[in-house]
């Protein structure tokens, strides 16, 4: 099925959306916020866990508006990180095509849902973590392209500082990419400066169900994934000794994992406070 898309937010460019990238040295790296002490960010932690997308989605909706009550009171508005991964779904934007899908939507292979987001159409599943940062701009920097430029940031700096891959943005477009491989997909929705939807990164993704899409609509790119990257450079005579091989997938999103939590924190100088999970019932 495809739900209804949430009205009454404004949208923002998106993976899926083609961006200018900015000629300015300060907009390319290390986009790290130049404050002295770290503000405090609560971290719900389901990285290990499958979680279907509806419930995430509604559970962001209603982080943001108690932020946005928050503001409205003039009251401490804390940062929030939610990291975990999905059952198998599609998600498409507000404006997307159902031409970039390569199958019938009265048969299709899973749930596809049309968010408030803007792009096409991309794919989330198991070994794909998926951080939703619900952060309040006014903490940070009131500056959407910023923003996503930041998010892009954090990527790079797990694949350079945790496995020796180099990754690159792309002039035009929003994501992370190794030579025509799009490992990191960003989608982000800012409602009165205050975000949600996020990112995904490919680690131990099945990259099979992004062949029955045209992901973003990019006809001429490909998909690629940690592990995938990681096998190529293992067989490489010349690259081998600079990774250290992983036994499992398990290890591979855990690392993963505590990459991302740690590379978030620094870009964005947040001190990462784990906090328990309330889904109501069983998710």
């Amino acid at each position: 099925m495809i739900l209804a898309p949430y009205l009454g937010f404004r949208t923002i460019p998106t993976t899926c959306t083609t961006v200018k990238q900015q000629k300015d040295p300060s907009h390319q790296l290390n986009p790290v916020i130049p404050t002295k002490t770290k503000a405090r960010c609560e971290c719900f932690d389901l990285h290990k866990e499958l979680i279907p997308y509806g419930k995430a989605w509604s559970w962001q909706k209603q982080i943001v508006k108690q932020k946005q009550a928050l503001v409205q009171d003039h009251e401490d508005c804390p940062d929030s990180l939610i990291i975990l991964q999905h059952n198998p779904v599609y998600t498409m934007g507000t404006g997307s095509s159902e031409k970039f899908l390569n199958f019938d939507m009265k048969k299709a292979p899973f749930d596809v849902y049309r968010t408030e987001r803007g792009g096409e159409v991309t794919y989330h599943g198991p070994g794909q973590l998926v951080m939703y940062p619900i952060i309040n701009l006014r903490n940070h920097k009131m500056d959407l392209h910023w923003y996503l430029r930041t998010l892009e940031e954090v990527v790079i700096r797990v694949l350079s500082s945790t496995f020796s891959i180099k990754s690159s943005r792309i002039e035009g477009l929003t994501g992370v990419w190794v030579g025509n491989q799009k490992l990191a997909a960003i989608g982000v929705r800012v409602s009165k400066w205050i975000t949600y939807h996020g990112l995904a990164l490919n680690v131990t993704t099945d990259l099979t169900p992004f062949s029955w899409i045209v992901p973003c609509g990019l006809q001429d790119r490909q998909v690629g994934s940690i592990k995938g990257l990681l096998q190529e450079f293992q067989s490489s005579t010349q690259c081998s000794e600079a990774v250290k091989p992983v036994s499992d997938d398990d290890e591979l999103i855990d690392i993963s994992y505590k990459s991302l939590i740690r590379e978030f924190s620094e870009v964005f100088n947040l001190e990462i406070h784990q906090k328990a999970i309330d889904f109501g019932e069983d998710h």
